[in-house]
């Protein structure tokens, strides 16, 4: 297997994401979905033994190293996308479809996993045999005949629309621009000007480049006085991948209608009543209907905070900026107007305290002071010179005073052409105590967001809201990385309850509003003193701003998921606009703010249609209460300065971290927590208790 002309082979060590070529794609799944095959025949024949170590020997060493490889494939699709590398991808995507369907679908080795004596199995390996036997029946192991050849199909053909959908996401958010003038940019900050004022030099273009790109977008909306401006780019980005875009080659109208109508033909294939009540199967939450109540009551809890946002927004708009009668375009530019009328401080401001160097040495800290253990720059080889490299080590507590390796990650932090948007924690390979050379395999983790580059020789600046986003996928690293689990399938985030998988990410986000941990975040780009007290004292301030508003759009979308999963008349419709008129009505039900009849959000709503959260994106309001319960247990042990207490931290990481999903998650937050959890901290966080 150790073949150095094909990186994808070579598993002695880390990826070589340097060396890796689209053609070497096609010949290393020639190698490896054969020997992974050849592994699945060997298992299942007749003689071989009902045994979970055995099997994993065999069959399990045999696919994680194709997951690995496939895995550094996507990941590069993702993150370095080019014609010739989404060819090899779209080429070899079927291929591994099949065979994933095929094995989770597989009678014969579902019977093996059911013949396994539990007797003979530790604690790890009985969570992860249940798990896997649930897994076999959602992967159609039980379907005959004509029903297992249709799911089957169906798995397939998801995969491509699902690849499709993104791509035309990418494409269309890549493929658009405006050139404009300074005098059309008055307002937006300095680094962002020279920032588009270089994307337009890069083309041989006088003037500004606008991009869809957040770290364009979003400022351009926030501070541009220019209407125009902001009505040319909202409409832009707001008819991405649309009939009503300027690029209809990349509309994903067919593509959703399918990909829902195929869900709710899997599932009832499977038994279920629609996909959502196949998508919660393995989930937290009971039911739909528990998931739709769950939203209602917190829509109903939020509505009057975001009435009360939305009429200070319109007298705001009215009395201050001359603006009547406010469009979609209007709102981000209103919104942080009155942010700094009320509270005395711009986004602006503030993010010349947050470089990038700063922040993350930051981060780091916090976490080597909780959880007991040291961070420090690594070597491996990478996609992108903006890439970094580190690893996790326990400190020393024995004899030879040695560090203990806990686990290594690549962090990708820009925003680049052939990126897709977003932020994103994945898996490059996980902690599993390998069952054919008896060694420890240390987990590892991609880490990825979007922000602007630095501009003019200085470090990245990062928004309070950047700051928020890397702590997020930090605790999502922390999640897959800092696990004691030995068993792959239920270490670190292998087999969490996708609605409890965002409880360690949003927990890690509390830190971002705590003095005693901003202080050492910041460090002004220009001066290197830290953030005044009196400035994070005004954000704390505004914390809260327009936290009804942002509540009910959440809701919105979670809402829109689960009515879109729940309800199957939209799987029988031809209707075009049947996804769109299931959105309106959502919106007459929670919304206060309406955007314009041709926003198209669903067209880009790759969460649900191309990034598994379908039927689950409710899952981040779900989690958001575990969280914010989770961390008051800080709240209640902080230090007299408002540090957060070391021993609440080691149970954080026992209880929480180290345990994946060797156990259920509630029984996790309950050992953590002492009880069940409650919307109460939640409420109190947002600033939406009376």
């Amino acid at each position: 297997m150790n073949t150095p002309d094909n990186p994808l082979l070579d598993f002695q060590d880390l990826p070589r994401f340097d060396a890796i070529e689209p053609e070497h794609i096609a010949p290393a799944l020639d190698q490896l979905l054969t020997q992974a095959s050849d592994a699945l025949e060997q298992v299942t024949a007749p003689a071989f033994p009902c045994d979970w170590v055995a099997l994993a020997r065999t069959l399990d060493t045999a696919t994680e190293r194709l997951g690995r490889a496939w895995g550094a494939v996507s990941h590069l699709h993702s993150v370095a996308d080019t014609p010739a590398l989404r060819a090899a991808y779209t080429e070899a995507l079927p291929r591994v479809t099949e065979f994933w369907t095929r094995l989770g679908a597989d009678e014969r080795l579902y019977a093996k996993y059911k013949a396994i004596a539990p007797a003979g199995l530790n604690a790890e390996q009985l969570r992860a045999r249940e798990l896997a036997l649930r897994n076999f029946v959602l992967s159609g192991a039980e379907l005959q005949g004509t029903a297992k050849a249709r799911f089957a199909a169906i798995q397939e053909r998801q995969a491509e629309l699902s690849q499709q959908f993104s791509e035309h996401v990418l494409d269309a958010t890549d493929q658009w621009s405006l050139i404009v003038s300074t005098q059309d940019l008055d307002g937006v900050p300095p680094d962002v000007l020279s920032a588009t004022r270089q994307a337009a030099q890069a083309d041989n273009l006088e003037g500004h480049k606008l991009t869809l790109k957040m770290p364009c977008y979003l400022p351009v909306m926030q501070f541009a006085h220019s209407t125009s401006v902001r009505e040319q780019l909202y409409r832009a980005y707001a008819t991405r991948a649309s009939e009503q875009s300027s690029l209809p080659q990349f509309d994903n109208t067919a593509l959703m209608h399918e990909i829902i109508q195929l869900r709710h033909e899997e599932a009832a294939l499977l038994g279920f009543a629609n996909a959502a009540e196949a998508s919660l199967a393995p989930k937290m939450a009971d039911s739909p209907r528990q998931v739709l109540d769950f939203l209602r009551d917190l829509a109903r809890r939020a509505r009057p905070f975001a009435e009360q946002d939305l009429t200070d927004l319109r007298e705001f708009a009215r009395a201050q900026l001359g603006l009547s009668d406010p469009q979609a375009w209007d709102w981000p530019y209103i919104g942080e107007r009155l942010k700094e009328a009320r509270y005395a401080f711009s986004e602006q401001e503030v993010k010349t305290y947050f470089t990038a160097p700063k922040v993350l040495a930051g981060l780091f800290g916090i976490v080597e002071t909780l959880f007991q253990v040291s961070i420090r720059r690594d070597q491996a080889p990478v996609w992108h010179p903006g890439v970094e490299f580190y690893r996790i080590e326990r400190r020393a507590d024995h004899a030879n005073g040695v560090p203990e390796l806990v686990g290594q990650f690549y962090l990708d932090p820009g925003a680049r052409a052939g990126k897709r948007g977003g932020a994103w924690m994945d898996d490059v390979r996980g902690r599993w105590l390998r069952p054919d050379t008896q060694t420890l395999q240390t987990p590892i983790a991609h880490l990825v967001c979007n922000f602007a580059e630095g501009v003019d020789g200085q470090p990245a600046l990062l928004t309070h809201d950047d700051v928020i986003t890397l702590f997020h996928e930090f605790g999502h690293g922390l999640h897959h990385l800092m696990t004691r689990v030995n068993e792959r399938d239920v270490a670190g985030i292998s087999g969490v309850e996708w609605d409890a998988v965002e409880l360690p990410s949003q927990f890690m986000e509390n830190f971002c509003w705590e003095w005693s941990v901003v202080r050492h975040l910041s460090s002004h780009v220009e001066t290197g003193q830290p953030l005044p007290r009196e400035l994070f004292d005004k954000m704390l301030a505004a914390r809260n701003f327009q936290s009804g508003l942002q509540t009910l759009r959440q809701i919105e979308f979670s809402l829109f998921d689960m009515r879109l999963h729940s309800e199957t008349t939209l799987s029988a419709t031809s209707d075009r606009d049947a996804i769109l008129a299931l959105l309106d009505s959502v919106r007459d039900e929670v919304a206060v703010l309406q955007p314009p009849a041709w926003n198209r959000m669903p067209h880009t709503f790759s969460h649900i249609f191309a990034g598994g959260y379908s039927a689950g994106y409710y899952s981040y309001k779900w989690a958001e209460v575990l969280s914010a319960d989770a961390y008051a247990a800080f709240e209640e042990t902080a230090g007299p300065q408002g540090e957060p207490d070391i021993t609440t931290g080691q149970r954080y990481l026992h209880h929480i971290l180290e345990v994946g999903a060797s156990r259920p998650a509630m029984e996790s937050f309950k050992a953590f927590r002492g009880r069940e959890p409650t919307l109460d901290a939640l409420l109190r966080h947002q600033g939406m208790s009376r």
